[in-house]
């Protein structure tokens, strides 16, 4: 007998589900803003604490690799600073609101699954927050300080000084961060995939070569600076793969055996 849909208690028409929808968006996009004020009040810790750290060189990882490393950031356009804060304070809403953002979407996608498929899902969900996480610290503490010691040690000539301004040294920032940590999301969605049949472990065996391809060119694309860089990021997002695949629903083997045959004697 087909397992019964955990929301077949009640039936929702296209506007009622719209309507779901749209609360679900409001309630996210009220979390984010909620949590963006604690980056408007907190704006010395948000910055010389977290922020602008990796310019310094006493950050942790320079120290523990050995690098000399220092940056000074100019601002030359009168509004920067007010509106660097304010893309900083919403990136801190929407990392300090993933995990409320992810609840959202899982309570409006639950009653669409199957009882069987509810407790699989719902694992991928809890576990999308910390992949999330681990893709903001890989980016934080790898990606960004390495692309970052790259570009300040690159010149084109002795007579050319590099001069970073505020704005660019952010769009970087969040590029390495908050990007790599929605990039980390692909376990998650193949985890989902899988449970409702639409990929299985040996398609992913098998695409392992394009995969590895699609990973460089994604990597560059993040990372735009030298080999070594995009090396950084590919390594992890590979690994990334290969437990997606593990995380794929085994593939079910046919129950039905060939009865055995009796030999006459």
């Amino acid at each position: 007998m087909a397992s019964e849909k955990s929301g077949a208690g009640k039936e929702m028409s296209f506007w009622d589900h719209l309507e779901e929808l749209r609360g679900t968006i409001i309630r996210s996009a009220l979390a984010v803003v909620i949590m963006s004020v604690a980056g408007l009040a907190f704006k010395d810790f948000l910055f010389d604490g977290i922020i602008l750290r990796p310019t310094r060189p006493d950050f942790i990882v320079y120290r523990l690799l050995g690098w000399k490393f220092s940056m000074d950031l100019i601002n030359v356009d009168i509004s920067a600073q007010f509106f660097v804060h304010l893309k900083a304070a919403l990136g801190t809403g929407l990392v300090a609101a993933f995990p409320f953002i992810v609840w959202e979407i899982w309570k409006f996608v639950s009653p669409a699954l199957y009882d069987r498929e509810v407790k699989p899902v719902r694992g991928a969900f809890l576990l999308s927050s910390v992949l999330f996480y681990c893709g903001v610290l890989v980016g934080y503490f790898f990606v960004l300080p390495v692309c970052l010691q790259f570009f300040m040690n690159y010149s084109v000539s002795d007579a050319v000084q590099n001069s970073i301004t505020l704005n660019s040294y952010m769009s970087m920032f969040i590029s390495m961060v908050l990007l790599i940590g929605i990039v980390f999301e692909f376990p998650t969605v193949i985890a989902v995939l899988s449970r409702l049949g639409a990929v299985n472990r040996a398609l992913l065996r098998k695409g392992r070569k394009y995969a590895f391809v699609i990973i460089l060119i994604l990597s560059a694309i993040i990372t735009p600076s030298d080999p070594f860089s995009m090396l950084v990021l590919a390594f992890p997002l590979y690994l990334l793969y290969e437990f997606s695949i593990l995380l794929c629903a085994p593939e079910e083997k046919d129950d039905e055996e060939e009865p055995p045959t009796v030999q006459e004697n």
